[in-house]
């Protein structure tokens, strides 16, 4: 009887070691899925700022390119005014034998 009661104790010490060894590698598993989690959730909040970012920057383009436009306009109509007066300057010297 008492080679059953130490075959009983071996059986119960190497369940226990068992449990404990699946216990510690379930610990492993969840703490590796809770830092898979944290990360995808810093990397959709990283995808939401840079969408936001992506428009903040699209807008300031826009208003860039409008601004653009605009001095371009701006500097044709110079451009044709100075022509213009270059224009008359020139036939007032020549008027004036200038």
């Amino acid at each position: 009887m008492a080679e059953v009661d130490v075959m009983e104790k071996t059986s119960l010490s190497d369940a226990v070691k068992r449990l404990e060894t699946a216990l510690g590698q379930l610990e492993t598993a969840v703490q590796r899925r809770l830092d898979a989690d944290r990360s995808l959730n810093s990397l959709q909040d990283d995808l939401q700022r840079m969408g936001e970012d992506r428009s903040q920057l699209a807008a300031s383009l826009d208003e860039s390119e409008a601004r653009a436009s605009r001095l371009e306009e701006a500097n044709k109509d110079v451009s044709r005014r100075l022509v213009t007066a270059m224009e008359t300057i020139r036939s007032v010297l020549d008027t004036h034998g200038g």
